[in-house]
C-alpha cells in the first residue's frame, strides 16, 4: 500500500510519492487554488494573490510543526510536476476532535484515480498513527467525485453528522464505524 520515511515525511505508493510541502511549491499552492474548476464546490478556498499562497502554505507548515503531520504535495514518482495536495487536518466537529481529510487535485490530474489513490494511503497512515482522532472527509453534495474519492479512501457516509460548513451543507464521511458515532443534535 504505502510507505512512510519518517525522516523526511514522505509517502510512497505504487505511482505516487506525497511529501511535506516546501515554500518552494506556493507557486503550485496559487496556480491550484486559484483555478476556478478545482474549488467550484468550495468557492471559499479559492485563492486570487500570490500572498494568499504563501499564508496558506504557513498554515500547512505550522500544522506540520505542531502535530508532525499535514497536507503532503502529490506528484508522480517519474515527474516533478505536482498533481495536487491531498492530507489531514485536526478540527472540531459537532464538538468531537477529528481529522479533516483534504484533496485538491489540478484538473489535469482529475479521472485517473491520483485522488483516490493518495486519499487511500493517507487513510491507512492516519490510522495508523493518529488513531485517537477519528477520520472524516466533508464534501459538498454536488461533488460527486469527491464523494467517490472519500468512499474509495475507506469512508463511509455517515449522514447523522451532516452539517453546514463555509459554503453550506457538507455530507460527511467517516472512517471506522460510522453507525457508532453519534446521532446530530439539531
Amino acid at each position: 500500500m504505502s510507505d512512510l520515511n519518517p525522516a523526511d515525511g514522505q509517502l510512497r505508493t505504487a505511482r505516487l510519492s506525497l511529501r511535506r510541502p516546501t515554500e518552494a511549491d506556493i507557486d503550485a499552492i496559487f496556480t491550484i487554488h486559484r483555478d476556478p474548476e478545482t474549488c467550484l464546490h468550495n468557492p471559499s478556498d479559492a485563492l486570487t494573490r500570490l500572498d494568499e499562497a504563501r499564508e496558506l502554505y504557513r498554515r500547512w507548515n505550522d500544522q506540520w510543526q505542531r502535530c508532525g503531520y499535514g497536507y503532503w504535495v502529490v506528484r508522480r514518482h517519474d515527474s516533478a510536476l505536482q498533481l495536487g495536495f491531498c492530507g489531514i487536518k485536526p478540527m472540531e466537529l459537532r464538538g468531537m476532535k477529528v481529522l479533516n481529510l483534504f484533496y485538491r487535485f489540478a484538473p489535469s490530474a482529475w479521472g485517473q484515480g491520483f485522488a483516490s489513490e493518495a486519499a487511500a494511503t493517507v487513510t491507512t497512515w492516519a490510522s495508523r498513527h493518529v488513531p485517537d482522532l477519528p477520520l472524516i472527509a466533508r464534501v459538498r453534495p454536488a461533488n460527486i467525485a469527491s464523494q467517490r474519492v472519500a468512499v474509495r479512501a475507506g469512508l463511509t457516509r455517515a449522514e447523522q453528522l451532516d452539517e453546514t460548513g463555509y459554503d453550506g451543507l457538507d455530507y460527511i464521511y467517516a472512517a471506522r464505524h460510522a453507525d457508532a458515532w453519534p446521532h446530530a443534535r439539531h
